[in-house]
């Protein structure tokens, strides 16, 4: 499968037929993150909210990547992904 762009990607991902493992699921929004808006510069989550947790240090472990580093390599993981999830 070729997939040409990072609006492409993201839409293939809906398509999955079964649910990928939370690192690949993490690893896809730290990536996309990354390539849409750059370094993550919020605020941590606070408190015992978990998941919002996980997602800042998922895009936090790109800081410094360029977008369009990120961005083919969230195509590439999605590419790879959908081998196994379409």
């Amino acid at each position: 499968m070729t997939i040409s762009n990072l609006e492409e990607a993201k839409n293939l991902t809906q398509k999955f037929t079964s649910k990928p493992k939370n690192e690949d699921l993490l690893k896809l929004y730290g990536l996309y993150k990354q390539a849409t808006e750059g370094d993550n510069d919020n605020e941590r989550p606070g408190g015992f909210d978990f998941k919002a947790a996980a997602k800042y240090n998922s895009w936090l472990n790109f800081k410094g990547t360029p977008k369009e580093e990120a961005e083919a390599s969230y195509i590439n993981l999605v590419d790879e992904l959908a081998n196994e999830h379409l």
